[in-house]
């Protein structure tokens, strides 16, 4: 266990690194003068573009320039937006709230929804497995904005169940997080089902069903353990799909977050704050994909021992 965790925390550092060299290759590579770059659409002094010109130690090799940027993102450093008139962090952390809430809520409600879907039909007659299936198909095919649009028309302008454009609170919450649930519960839904298809004819639920389990036990207790593991990884995957995807989402229905700020900044030509995006986004992604693993632990308890001599 110990030698998995610092191969996995090593694996997550090489990650982060990456994406902050990315970040300050791009800053490099840019045509044109890096003040310019950094400055962006701004009109500013000769005084604020010297300064920058310290901050950054454009006058220094570099070498040095990337250690020094390395040191201030270990800090929290992310730079400063000239065009905002603020710095990268601050503006990041008052969008990254509205961000995560969207998608760990449109990821949440895919995972119970596909558990219950795969459950209830899994291994039962042709005609459900046939219907459901479709419908997956359907979800899976619709883009992700139109499927916004759909849900607004109807559940805004035609029922007004919900605010059609920002809203604060749950109300505001819904909609979106349906929008986001819809591919991913199709996706999550097939994958389940045709793994409890498969561990529904293994001994095991066989000698479970000989006990006096009912079916939804036998399929609660004991199968949905051994496709679950599948599931989750696919989910650390699909989280930082969802995540870097928002754009379109917080687009249609004027929210707030990651997604229209990283657009406004590509938009403008502010690439600090563009930079700043990648880094905290991978950031995030390096610490879901941990947390999974802890959870694979609770899942699945012999992967506790996989390491231990002996076992």
């Amino acid at each position: 266990m110990a030698r998995r965790t610092l191969v996995r925390l090593g694996a997550s550092l090489l990650v982060l690194w990456g994406a902050v060299t990315l970040a300050f290759a791009s800053l490099h590579l840019t045509p044109g003068s890096i003040e310019d770059t950094l400055i962006g659409q701004s009109t500013v002094t000769p005084e604020v573009r010297a300064q920058i010109v310290a901050d950054y130690g454009l006058d220094e090799p570099v070498h040095v320039q990337y250690l020094a940027y390395l040191g201030r993102v270990l800090k929290g450093d992310l730079g400063h937006s000239y065009q905002l008139h603020d710095s990268v962090s601050s503006l990041i952390s008052s969008q990254a709230v509205p961000s995560l809430q969207l998608t760990l809520t449109g990821l949440g409600l895919a995972a119970v929804t596909a558990i219950l879907l795969s459950l209830l039909t899994a291994k039962r007659s042709r005609l459900l497995r046939g219907v459901v299936s479709g419908l997956e198909l359907v979800g899976i095919s619709v883009p992700v904005f139109w499927a916004g649009i759909l849900l607004l028309t109807v559940f805004s302008f035609q029922l007004g169940w919900f605010p059609a454009a920002g809203g604060d609170g749950f109300s505001g919450l819904v909609l979106p997080a349906v929008a986001v649930a819809i591919s991913v519960t199709a996706l999550l839904s097939q994958v389940m089902r045709e793994g409890l298809e498969t561990v529904l004819e293994e001994p095991f639920v066989l000698t479970a069903r000989a006990r006096g389990l009912s079916d939804l036990a036998v399929r609660f207790r004991h199968a949905l353990r051994h496709v679950l593991l599948p599931a989750v990884t696919l989910g650390g995957w699909l989280f930082g799909l969802v995540l870097g995807g928002l754009v379109t989402i917080e687009m249609i229905f004027s929210r707030q977050g990651l997604g229209q700020l990283t657009l406004n900044a590509v938009t403008g030509k502010d690439l600090p704050v563009v930079m700043g995006v990648v880094v905290l986004t991978s950031g995030v992604y390096v610490v879901v994909n941990i947390l999974l693993d802890l959870l694979y632990l609770v899942i699945d308890p012999r992967l506790r021992g996989a390491h231990e001599p002996g076992s």
